[in-house]
């Protein structure tokens, strides 16, 4: 298996008003983004090509958003992306740039 593209732990995983968990991890690999909980159990995925990742209008800068089989995610993510060595998941630009870079459309 590849190493992964794009790895963020510790990120709140939210559809529409709902937390699905506080502590999840977002993973571009192999052409694939999956959003999994704490514990690592698949929340959705979707090939890199069919995920619109986005920033939302008036929101503060640690949140993304991601469009998946239909269903829109609100990713909240660190402000600043961490220094190197210390725990905590990367800026949400950082997240976008990614998704696009794997989806071949740029970053």
């Amino acid at each position: 298996m590849a190493e992964p593209e794009f790895t963020a732990t510790g990120v709140r995983i939210g559809k529409r008003l709902r937390s699905l968990t506080r502590a999840g991890q977002v993973r571009i690999s192999d052409g694939r983004l999956e959003l999994l909980t704490s514990y690592g159990s698949e929340i959705d995925s979707a090939p890199v090509q069919a995920v619109r990742a986005s920033r939302p209008w008036f929101a503060p800068e640690d949140r993304a958003l991601a469009d998946l089989n239909g269903q829109r995610y609100l990713l909240t993510l660190g402000h600043h992306d961490p220094a190197p060595g210390e725990p905590g998941p990367p800026a949400a630009r950082r997240f976008i740039e990614a998704v696009r870079r794997a989806a071949g459309r740029g970053g």
